[in-house]
């Protein structure tokens, strides 16, 4: 509502902005502002244009930059959740930015599922069971969970009943996304009876995992995520069985998209970095998704 911080804005002089204004209304034929004593106000004229106009404008700006980004190579953004971001993507950084040192690579940490055809985002790291219709994607990894401390609380864990009595700690997002994924399953399939109370639960899967490192209790955790800490022995995950969540990582990006040197660049580099995950899960029994339903509504 300021005429001369739109002629600033548009980089034309007070009266060019005047003369637009005036032939704005002589096409319309009705007035869109009241001219007032040091002030302006929108007629309802104005009211009822603005909110298309400046959609419209909207628009034609996102499909502006959206085209223009086609000839960028130099940067990529990529969005992924705060869990796989700090504990999975963050370590392993370093790798892509000494393969690909002229690409400008920046993350938008967090759970909000963009639009990849209207948002200024490249690639989508995404986990669950979407369909990710209208998209590219390119499958990484399965999802399992299984229960991980910290050695020094292990060392008095010999069987599965040994951690009834310990503090249970429980990643709701994981359960969110897999609602079998859970303590009750996991004791049910060695014949106990699940317990009555879990000591802590977190929405976020970094900060349950960050609780275990620091040997708060024992996680029903996912194994993709804590792979850092189980290879250092920060964790330990004692027990052979290990739930198949259903749930999957997949990177997206918009359809035809894929073939963008950078989009490229990096889908390569991630298959290649999630190819080297099947270590540990190596003789490992696995609960099936299928399975774990049947457990837990039973």
């Amino acid at each position: 509502m300021s005429f001369a911080k739109a002629a600033e804005e548009l980089n034309v002089t007070p009266a060019a902005l005047s003369f637009q204004i005036k032939s704005l209304e002589e096409h319309l034929g009705q007035p869109v502002f009241r001219r007032l004593n040091r002030a302006i106000e929108l007629t309802e004229a104005g009211r009822t244009l603005a909110p298309g106009v400046a959609d419209g404008f909207a628009t034609l700006s996102t499909a502006w930059r959206s085209t223009r980004r086609l000839n960028d190579t130099s940067a990529l953004t990529v969005t992924a959740g705060p869990g796989i971001t700090a504990l999975w993507l963050a370590p392993r950084l370093y790798s892509f930015a000494a393969a690909y040192p002229d690409i400008d690579l920046r993350f938008s940490a967090n759970l909000k599922v963009v639009d990849l055809n209207r948002d200024e985002v490249d690639i989508a790291i995404r986990y669950g069971h979407g369909e990710d219709e209208g998209l590219y994607r390119s499958a990484l990894m399965t999802e399992f969970v299984t229960p991980m401390m910290t050695p020094a609380l292990a060392q008095n864990v010999k069987a599965p009943a040994d951690i009834l009595g310990m503090p249970l700690m429980h990643d709701e997002l994981t359960s969110r996304i897999s609602p079998f994924a859970t303590w009750d399953t996991w004791f049910r399939a060695h014949g106990l009876t699940p317990p009555d109370h879990i000591a802590s639960r977190f929405n976020q899967a970094d900060h349950a995992i960050g609780a275990a490192i620091a040997g708060a209790g024992v996680l029903m955790g996912r194994v993709f995520l804590t792979e850092g800490a189980l290879n250092d022995g920060r964790l330990v995950a004692p027990f052979d069985l290990a739930i198949d969540t259903g749930g999957a990582y997949r990177a997206l990006c918009k359809s035809g998209n894929e073939t963008r040197p950078n989009i490229a660049a990096f889908l390569d580099w991630i298959e290649g970095e999630t190819a080297k995950f099947s270590g540990l899960m190596a003789g490992r029994t696995t609960l099936s998704s299928a399975d774990a339903q049947a457990l837990a509504s039973g």
